[in-house]
């Protein structure tokens, strides 16, 4: 049994956001509210509850101390419309590791508002965390976009959390070496970080600071922690640059707040990835001092599964639980993310036209979004339980010709195969989705494009035949079947049967063919 943080809460009770990560649906990117509205349309063909949406920091204030907050409203207004609930991304200090969406009147003022400086003496696109003017300026404005929040949207909670800058970390350079920067470089490492690194006694930077320093506890990053000083310099930066923003929005308005991560490389910081971005060198130094920060969530692009693993792994823990919002386009780790590393929410990218249509070519991720959907009930109630195991048909199928997944469940054995789904339109697609078993005698199956077959696991008073190989389809693997049925949750999760299956419908295993019900099955000795 695995505890699981459940950051995001409506009405006091927990909330499972499953929907789109659109960054643009507003601002630069539209040219009037029916656009912006066509996104809340396609999101509901999803069966989505949530959407991820940026706010420009140069559009939220156009002239210094001057807000306006009017595509904030109609935004609102529209999720509302659509029963949308929101997640509001700050784009401002940074942006995918530079400066892009800072007011002009910033950009404008590299004296007061001042920039990173790279090793060359030049000056990097990046407002440099050591600067107290880029500071006490952003939390400024989150203070003021939080307070406009609580006032328009405390009592509806369409806003359930804010992310507080947008991949944070310095592109073009492994540190600032500014004069205020290059002062702190040279000087002792704080013994805040120094307690922390001894108290945890492991994790990544605990490590380098054993290999390049010997575990010294007095000297400059350089000498504590070797070349890649300037790298945890910058983490410790701008992990605190962050903390007191958040801190400044949670004082007016107390919502979940967290940051996204692009993920680091092997290779030089600010280089391959953003220096001082919390990956997983670095996390630990997120984790000691962003407390006012709930969790910190991968953008996870791992193609493969074995990729996609090693990326969750630092980033789902109790105390940080994995958080989704931007992944790959083929969502292959989709259903092990969920399964295996109980994660509390998951965003999809998809586009769609001007009438909210979403092109062919984003079907498998509608379907899978809606799968999630359907599930939402489910994931609530058994995630962190050991009950729920994922599907994923594997890309090289048996001797036999076809691909089978096997699965050890309470009393029964499970074989599920795929390679000829009925769903038409993805016959193609590789079957994929969830099984969960919530008692020895109730199981759900969701997702698409593969058949589930369960036998009861022998016992010295039930001992059966053993089936060969052309027996896949004997009917025996459906026995001890009471009912099965496809169905849905309702808003009070009670599951409702909308078809009931039986008899030659279930020969050959139960199907796990649509997207957006679920599939109920009760057994008996």
């Amino acid at each position: 049994m695995t505890a699981i943080k459940r950051v995001f809460q409506v009405n006091g009770e927990p909330f499972y956001p499953i929907g789109r990560h659109r960054i643009y649906m507003a601002g630069y990117h539209v040219r009037d509210d029916s656009e912006i509205e066509a996104n809340f349309k396609a999101s509901k063909l999803c069966d989505a509850n949530t959407v991820c949406h940026a706010i420009f920091w140069d559009q939220l204030e156009p002239e210094e101390g001057k807000f306006d907050f009017s595509s904030i409203d109609t935004t609102i207004s529209l999720a509302r419309k659509y029963d949308l609930k929101l997640i509001f991304l700050w784009f401002a200090t940074w942006k995918n590791g530079v400066m892009d969406y800072a007011p002009e009147y910033m950009k404008a003022n590299p004296r007061k508002y001042k920039r990173v400086t790279g090793p060359s003496g030049n000056s990097i696109w990046v407002l440099t965390s050591h600067c107290k003017a880029n500071l006490e300026t952003d939390k400024r404005a989150f203070a003021a976009l939080c307070k406009h929040l609580k006032s328009v949207d405390g009592k509806e909670q369409t806003v359930i959390a804010l992310q507080v800058e947008n991949e944070p970390g310095i592109c073009g350079s492994d540190r600032d070496y500014g004069p205020e920067a290059q002062v702190e470089y040279n000087h002792p490492v704080p013994g805040k970080l120094i307690s922390a690194m001894k108290k945890a006694g492991k994790g990544k930077v605990y490590e380098i600071w054993q290999n390049a320093g010997g575990g010294k506890e007095t000297g400059t990053w350089p000498e504590l922690f070797g070349w890649e000083g300037g790298e945890i310099m910058t983490a410790l930066s701008i992990a605190s640059f962050i903390n007191e923003v958040a801190k400044a929005g949670k004082a007016v308005y107390n919502i979940p707040m967290f940051i996204n991560v692009a993920l680091g490389a092997l290779g030089i910081p600010g280089e391959r990835y953003s220096s001082g971005a919390a990956v997983a060198k670095t996390i630990d130094i997120y984790t000691w001092f962003a407390p006012y920060l709930d969790l910190f969530a991968p953008d996870n692009f791992g193609a493969d599964n074995r990729t996609h693993e090693l990326a969750n792994a630092p980033f789902a823990t109790e105390s940080n639980p994995l958080l989704i919002v931007e992944s790959h386009p083929n969502l292959n780790g989709m259903f092990d993310d969920i399964a295996n590393f109980n994660a509390i929410g998951y965003f999809v990218h998809y586009d769609q036209d001007k009438d909210g249509v979403i092109p062919q070519e984003h079907a498998r991720r509608v379907l899978l979004t809606r799968s999630v959907a359907a599930a939402v009930p489910l994931l609530l109630k058994y995630q962190g339980t050991g009950k729920i195991q994922a599907v994923n048909e594997p890309p090289v199928r048996s001797i036999r010709g076809r691909a089978t997944q096997d699965m050890d469940l309470d009393g029964y054995w499970a074989t599920i195969m795929f390679g000829d789904g009925h769903l038409k339109e993805m016959a193609n697609e590789s079957g994929t989705g969830l099984v969960i078993q919530a008692n020895k005698h109730e199981f759900y199956l969701v997702g698409f494009n593969f058949r589930f077959m369960l036998r009861p696991k022998p016992t010295l008073e039930n001992m059966q035949f053993t089936l060969h190989g052309h027996d896949m389809d004997h009917p025996s693997y459906i026995n001890f079947v009471l009912r099965v049925d496809e169905g849905r949750f309702n808003k009070k999760g009670k599951f409702i049967s909308e078809r009931r299956i039986n008899g030659d419908d279930l020969r050959g295993g139960i199907w796990c063919a649509t997207d957006d019900n679920i599939i109920r099955i009760l057994t008996c000795d």
